[in-house]
């Protein structure tokens, strides 16, 4: 074999590793997207699938993170209305994880799944999450705190026997949510992380 020759074989075989990869990462980037947008698309059906027959509609307030994490900012959106409490319950959080429609920031990642929801006579309600809810939260207690009253404060503020929130993972209580705030309490609405509307 010539050395030209060689050449010219190294130069092919480096071009089509080259090209493997960059097609390999083409492949990884889009089956993510796909994936992402199919976790957006699986909440807003269980969220559809919650919607009362009757077409009755009710204009609710929702608490997003903002931009800055200073606090909470608040939307108003009108969506359909279910008959049961624990059902607006599963609603609202699924509004939630479905995301802002403005620029805020999302509370809940999308792969985010409610297991159950329990109401209890004193007005605690507990939202038991699978394990899913942990892959894209974003890291640090200020995040953490945020992505909670997110869901407390737009609970309370829409459904009058929300009086407190109690957060497990698989149908457990966790000790926190990501390393950070403490979940073996329940938590009540917080006015002091604001909601000011933007």
């Amino acid at each position: 074999m010539t050395r030209r020759t060689l050449f010219v074989a190294l130069a092919v075989v480096a071009v089509l590793i080259g090209g493997f990869s960059y097609l390999r990462s083409l492949a990884w980037r889009a089956f993510h997207e796909i994936q992402g947008g199919e976790e957006s698309v699986h909440a807003r059906l269980k969220q559809e699938a919650l919607q009362p027959a009757s077409g009755v509609k009710q204009v609710i307030t929702l608490y997003f993170p903002a931009d800055d994490e200073s606090g909470l900012v608040t939307e108003t959106r009108e969506m359909p209305w279910a008959a049961t409490d624990p059902d607006r319950v599963r609603e609202i959080v699924l509004a939630l994880v479905e995301g802002p429609t403005k620029t805020h920031n999302r509370p809940l990642p999308p792969s985010a799944d409610i297991r159950a929801v329990f109401l209890t006579p004193d007005g605690t309600v507990y939202l038991d999450f699978s394990n899913e809810i942990l892959k894209g939260l974003a890291p640090g207690i200020q995040s953490e705190t945020l992505t909670v009253y997110s869901m407390v404060n737009s609970l309370a503020a829409n459904i009058p026997a929300v009086k407190q929130v109690k957060i497990l993972l698989q149908g457990q209580e966790a000790e926190t949510l990501d390393g950070h705030i403490d979940l073996t309490e329940s938590f009540e609405p917080d006015t002091s992380l604001g909601g000011k509307t933007n």
